[in-house]
């Protein structure tokens, strides 16, 4: 898109394009979505940016009337299997958060150089930059919805003292953390709650989005004491339990999503139960990822909607999703074992809750733990993942994963697409050779045709 089309986006208020790029305003010093409801603004004073990252590193602030720092992430990122794809995966898992960007570099094997170059030319903001605005984002979710202390929210955000948690709320939000927090408390009727009592939070995506066949997915596939989908049709839940780099969690999402249309986003409802708060960026981005909410359902439509074949199956189910995986490597294990294989593993090496919710009481075995499995074809894929052999995290090099999955024993064809389209969430894993008019969304042709099959039954 040129900058004139942009403005033409910003001026229909176009929510298709929230969060694939931002524009600010020069004369308030105030950046925003596409879709902001405010007076559009002249044409001479708007400049667009790439990322929330680079409008902020501009010096600009967030609009407090669209929330720009809440929409969908661009699902560009998704898309590209370059470095600066697999960059914006990792620093959205957080692992700038944990390692630094050096961490971030080694995982991608480039020289921090590299990573800041590449990063910087496609995105408008380096490393940092990327991970200061994601920290921020986590900082106001906690200060306007948990009763926690502002120095707590300040660590578990990922800020490396309250000084710069401070500077940096006042300066993207044009408040100071306790005025973000009052400012919430005039809107809001019920009390905040605690850490203990899990964390609200509106997972936000863009377009249509098949809720329906979702959560049918994710019921077929839930494997007991780890996951459950529970109610009735149209206002089910689906909760879990996670592990994370500092410990544990209990998420919940509901199927119910307010009424939309297509120049107004959407949300599903989650809540998070963490035993440790410095994994809440962590622990949305895997639900993102669960979920498929940084789809383009607008782009994916178009396109497999102009195949014959395809069209009605389209026309049926719009916004249809291709679910990701909430922990990749369990992800891996369950493609080559099937749900009852992993419900016996979760009975004999899963790890027990210190505090279960529910019918939720274990961990799933980490891949560690089953390298010594008498199945030899499970040893040895838990072996590949526990010695870091095959890498399967929110940046791996999904090429290189799948050709060392073929080299694995009992790996058919079919179970690597799978991991590839679930584990490593590539949009693009085709259902038959040869559907060229289907790329680069292949992986949704894909579930469109699961989809019709099990209407079919």
């Amino acid at each position: 898109m040129d900058e004139d089309t942009r403005y033409e986006a910003v001026s229909s208020r176009d929510a298709r394009f929230d969060g694939e790029f931002f524009f600010a305003v020069a004369t308030t010093g105030i950046y925003c979505r596409p879709s902001c409801p405010a007076v559009t603004p002249r044409r001479k004073n708007v400049r667009f940016f790439p990322s929330a990252a680079a409008a902020q590193g501009h010096g600009f602030r967030a609009c407090r009337r669209c929330r720009p720092d809440a929409v969908p992430g661009s699902a560009e990122w998704n898309a590209r299997a370059d470095v600066v794809g697999r960059a914006m995966r990792m620093i959205g898992d957080g692992v700038v958060d944990r390692e630094g960007v050096p961490g971030l570099a080694t995982r991608l094997g480039y020289s921090t150089r590299q990573v800041q170059r590449q990063l910087t030319a496609e995105v408008g903001a380096g490393p940092v930059a990327l991970a200061r605005a994601q920290r921020a984002h986590s900082a106001r979710v906690l200060l306007q919805t948990t009763s926690l202390p502002v120095t707590e929210i300040a660590f578990a955000s990922g800020f490396a003292s309250v000084r710069q948690f401070n500077d940096t709320i006042r300066q993207i939000y044009a408040r100071t953390p306790s005025g973000l927090r009052e400012e919430a408390g005039t809107r809001a009727t019920e009390p905040r709650v605690t850490a203990a009592a899990g964390i609200p939070l509106r997972l936000a995506y863009r377009g249509p989005y098949a809720t329906a066949e979702t959560f049918d997915l994710l019921a077929g596939e839930a494997v007991e004491h780890v996951e459950e989908v529970v109610g009735e049709a149209g206002a089910r839940i689906y909760r879990r339990t996670l592990r994370l780099p500092h410990g544990t969690a209990v998420v919940a999402v509901d199927e119910a999503a307010p009424a939309h249309t297509a120049a107004r986003q959407g949300w599903l409802d989650a809540r998070i139960h963490l035993t440790d708060l410095r994994d809440l960026t962590t622990a949305v981005q895997r639900l993102r990822r669960l979920f498929d909410l940084d789809a383009d359902p607008y782009a994916v439509d178009e396109r497999l909607g102009a195949d014959p074949r395809l069209a009605p199956l389209v026309a049926r189910t719009p916004g249809l999703r291709s679910p990701g995986a909430a922990d990749p490597d369990e992800c891996a294990v369950r493609a080559l074992v099937g749900r009852e294989g992993a419900a016996a593993l979760v009975g004999t090496y899963g790890k027990r809750l210190d505090v279960p919710c529910g019918t939720l009481t274990h961990l799933f075995p980490e891949p560690a733990v089953l390298a010594g499995h008498p199945d030899p074809h499970l040893a040895a894929l838990a072996t590949a993942l526990a010695d870091a052999t095959l890498r399967l995290d929110a940046g791996a090099d999904r090429d290189e994963a799948a050709r060392i999955l073929r080299t694995l024993p009992g790996m058919g064809e079919e179970t690597v697409a799978v991991i590839r389209a679930r584990a490593l969430g590539d949009p693009d894993v085709g259902p038959e050779a040869g559907e060229d008019a289907w790329r680069p969304w292949r992986s949704y042709a894909r579930r469109h045709l699961d989809v019709e099959a099990g209407r079919g039954k």
